[in-house]
């Protein structure tokens, strides 16, 4: 048995990926065999909701002192000036009836003491020769560092200083690693630190996203560039300019430090490996995200869809024979407007098949929705989701750029059309009295045909393939770490249910490495425009014909799914990968000379 501490900022509640991941892990048998305690650490964010907590033990603010550790923790609030709140959260999976008690330790450190804080940085430099001073107008990584401390100090006093559990202090992203850099000096001190265990769980690579999201030729030019620097020798900063302008770099950059890496997909392997040469040789473990599994009978399919078949009727004033989803959030990374250039080629071979469908994107800007008054009123006016006008309380944001491409392919397409869903939820109370009063969220994942997600940079993406054991195709990019995860499970098989678009192939080799780094705006649309096409006729090749057709899916992609789960996740590669950074006290050892 042992203790995992989790430090991220959604210690309190679910947000994105992170929490997602959270949620996954700590629902699972093998995890709570495995794990005697686990805590969740962060910061204790303005307005933050403690009644999200299963309950609140230690509090100074509110007067809550139902712990024995009272008074110590006191003591840290006084040192640092920082405020702390204890509690646990409960995590549930109802499905499988498991509940699991998590310790939460939230930190505000909005006024912390500046000469302890200063004392740290410097630490940080003389140890692992990071310049603080560079990043101080970051909040977030002003944020972590000021929590590194107290947060320890907390983790000592509740879990016991004497304690010879291993317990391993897991950085999820750059947020952790103050924590961990803290605990690495304490470790080398010889502070009692000694059964104490520090992993780096890559979700991403950060530096990476921007430069990728950040110029136009996208993963074409990226990934082509990656692998001709790799075989050139270079790194990053070789290739792309210094990266240390940008903090969470300067956090990552020291994640080879820790006792292991845990990395979502095989591409996030190879994007660390360029970051520095220390991470070459490093062990970095694959622990990929799991998805869910559900089992779904043909009848319950075929409900869903009709109930998504209905309310296109209803907008569209046709029965569309395919309906397509891409549930997502709405950024740059995400692709969207791949769909549309795959649907392009598409329209015209379903039309040319007497067949017609419909893509509901279910994206938005607005995370915390569109009040439902405001969405009846949008349908009176002008009748929202068909139609949209700029500006809040409909478009805004990146919602005016994807509607203009929705809308200009409606106008010219034959056989589908695309409904832009820019509300949360997917039921009547969120998305109108033209939703059919039966539908739920679940339809959009189990009536689903095919479910789009062909991103630009995608660690994993488990919003891609959750519809898998429901029988849908999944059309992803072979960017997305996901699809290391499907050959694994599949034994590196063509499954009917998985579609993997491969828009980073060139046509013909670069003549150099600055020729691919030319790659820009036309060359990748060229790129897109040919490539969409194949995946537009492997699509249609793909799509159900008939209900065995859609029973032998559905059969095929539970199997699929099964053998991706979290159990599966946690069993073969998490606490695997704790192992390692158990065993891992040689490399420790040689490590420890050079900081």
């Amino acid at each position: 048995m042992s203790i995992v501490v989790h430090v991220t900022h959604e210690a309190i509640q679910k947000m994105g990926g992170i929490g997602a991941v959270l949620e996954g892990l700590l629902t699972t048998r093998n995890y709570n065999e495995a794990i005697e305690r686990t805590f969740l650490v962060g910061p204790l964010f303005s307005g933050a909701d403690l009644g999200s907590l299963d309950s609140v033990m230690y509090h100074a603010a509110t007067g809550t002192n139902e712990t024995p550790h009272a008074s110590a923790l006191s003591d840290i609030e006084t040192t640092f000036h920082v405020e702390l709140v204890y509690g646990q959260r409960r995590f549930e999976n109802r499905d499988h009836n498991i509940t699991t008690l998590t310790d939460v330790i939230l930190v505000n450190v909005a006024n912390s003491n500046e000469d302890l804080t200063g004392k740290f940085k410097w630490e940080l430099y003389e140890h692992f020769d990071i310049d603080s001073a560079r990043y101080e107008s970051e909040w977030e990584y002003e944020e972590y560092v000021r929590l590194a401390e107290p947060a320890y100090q907390a983790l000592q006093v509740l879990i016991g200083e004497e304690t010879a559990t291993p317990v391993y202090i897991i950085s999820h992203e750059f947020m952790g690693m103050p924590l961990a850099l803290k605990t690495q000096i304490e470790r080398k001190n010889g502070n009692g630190a000694e059964n104490m265990r520090t992993v780096f769980y890559a979700h991403e690579v950060a530096t990476i996203r921007p430069i990728v999201e950040g110029h136009p030729g996208h993963d074409v030019r990226f990934y082509n560039a990656l692998d001709l620097a790799k075989s050139q020798n270079l790194l990053i900063g070789g290739v792309f300019g210094d990266p240390f302008w940008y903090y969470k770099h300067a956090l990552i950059d020291k994640a080879h430090l820790c006792d292991t890496i845990f990395a979502v997909g095989d591409l996030v392997v190879d994007e660390l490996r360029f970051l520095a040469h220390p991470f070459e040789t490093f062990p970095i473990n694959l622990v990929y995200n799991g998805i869910p599994a559900f089992e779904l009978h043909l009848d319950e399919k075929l409900e869903s869809k009709a109930r998504l078949q209905k309310y296109a009727r209803t907008l569209l004033d046709y029965l569309p024979d395919y309906v397509f989803t891409h549930v997502t959030r709405l950024v740059k990374s995400k692709g969207l407007w791949r769909d549309l250039e795959v649907l392009t080629h598409l329209d015209s071979l379903l039309a040319s098949n007497d067949k017609t469908a419909v893509l509901f994107i279910l994206s938005t800007e607005i995370a915390s929705g569109r009040p439902p008054e405001d969405i009846l009123e949008m349908e009176r006016e002008y009748g929202w989701p068909i139609h949209h006008k700029i500006g809040y309380p409909d478009l805004v944001g990146a919602e005016i750029e994807l509607n203009n491409g929705v809308s200009a392919f409606n106008l010219q397409s034959k056989a589908i059309k695309v409904v832009f869903v820019n509300q949360f939820g997917w039921d009547q109370a969120s998305c109108g009295s033209r939703m059919p009063i039966e539908m739920a969220f679940m339809d959009i994942r189990k009536g689903s045909d095919a479910e789009f997600g062909q991103s630009i940079y995608e660690p994993f993406g488990i919003a891609q393939v959750e519809p898998l054991s429901f029988g849908a195709i999944c059309v992803v990019s072979n960017v997305c770490g996901c699809c290391g995860f499907i050959k694994h499970a599949t034994d590196n098989r063509e499954v009917p249910n998985v579609v993997i678009a491969d828009y980073t192939h060139l046509n013909s080799s670069p003549k150099s490495l600055e020729n691919v780094l030319n790659i820009g705006l036309v060359e990748r649309t060229q790129i897109e425009v040919e490539n969409s096409r194949d995946i537009a006729a492997k699509l249609l090749g793909r799509l159900p014909r008939k209900p065995r057709d859609v029973e032998d899916m559905i059969k095929e992609g539970y199997e699929i799914a099964s053998r991706m789960s979290w159990e599966v996740v946690v069993k073969d590669y998490f606490l695997p990968g704790l192992e390692q950074a158990l065993l891992n006290e040689t490399n420790y050892a040689k490590r420890n000379t050079t900081f």
